[in-house]
């Protein structure tokens, strides 16, 4: 959940970052009494995410801004479409302008990225979801992005739920305990709302993994016959998740194996900023 206190916290800061003293070109050439109005353009078609957020940044800087939405997060919009319309004093419009825009490109971005995934799957069983592989500090944002696009989010953060990959695997089966051994004794110590997540990157690691009652099994990094190998021979123990070489250009057929989830960190960490523009159309004296 993207609350308003974490979207003031971020965009405060952002905005303190970008006009630590003020804006010094809008003092410089901006008479004190100029009002605007403003248009929010999109330059392309896409998944509005973040208009709360656009709006704290002109909030945040001037009490006097008004913003007014067009369209919810979530919706579709086309080229040339007016996204939003902010009236204000104009020196504070520029001064918000670029932390608005910021925020408001990169998580409709993200939307319309996910929504491009999301229409890949659409008749199979699978949903896609994100990674953790999000800009520090932004993964609220980012994850609410990805809601918007019609995903789905994994676990938010570390404390969340227990996701043993290679590396702890490895770990965990240094000593005299075999893997199913060394997961079940694991199990144990964990309350039992808690999920259980493995990873796996070879066919033969499934079945011991899921004698240990494992809730989601991960195969990672494998190939379209061994995805549809691994969905049978997990037969509906345990939801199945895959990773790993997933784009555009593959992910209905990973999809169409079977598998229940598809994680995708192209979503956040490779994502292009969508291009929408502020277009100030009126400048008059208070």
């Amino acid at each position: 959940m993207l609350t308003t206190h974490t979207i003031d916290t971020v965009v405060r800061a952002a905005l303190e970052e970008d006009a630590p003293w003020g804006d010094l070109t809008s003092a410089t050439l901006i008479p004190v009494d100029a009002v605007a109005t403003a248009r929010l353009v999109a330059r392309e078609p896409g998944v509005l995410s973040g208009g709360e957020v656009f709006e704290a940044a002109f909030r945040l800087t001037d009490a006097h801004i008004s913003v007014d939405l067009a369209i919810d997060d979530g919706e579709t919009f086309d080229a040339g479409d007016v996204l939003a319309v902010v009236t204000g004093p104009a020196r504070a419009i520029l001064q918000a302008e670029r932390i608005g825009l910021n925020f408001l490109q990169r998580m409709s971005g993200i939307a319309t990225l996910t929504a491009h995934y999301v229409a890949e799957t659409l008749d199979t069983r699978a949903r896609i979801v994100d990674t953790r592989k999000t800009t520090p500090g932004l993964r609220a944002f980012e994850r609410k992005a990805v809601r918007d696009g019609g995903g789905h989010n994994h676990r938010f953060s570390l404390s969340d739920a227990v996701m043993a990959k290679d590396n702890h695997l490895a770990i965990l089966t240094s000593g005299e305990l075999s893997l199913t051994e060394a997961l079940f004794e694991a199990r144990g110590r964990l309350p039992h709302t808690a999920h259980f997540e493995v990873e796996v990157d070879r066919i033969d690691q499934i079945e011991p993994v899921l004698a240990a009652k494992i809730d989601t099994i991960m195969l990672d990094n494998f190939s379209m016959e061994d995805l549809r190998r691994g969905v049978a021979i997990v037969d509906g123990r345990a939801i199945v998740e895959a990773s790993g070489g997933v784009s555009l250009e593959t992910v209905r057929a990973i999809a169409a194996s079977g598998v229940d989830v598809v994680s995708v960190g192209a979503l956040t960490h490779s994502v292009r900023s969508l291009d929408l523009g502020l277009d100030i159309e009126i400048v008059a004296d208070a």
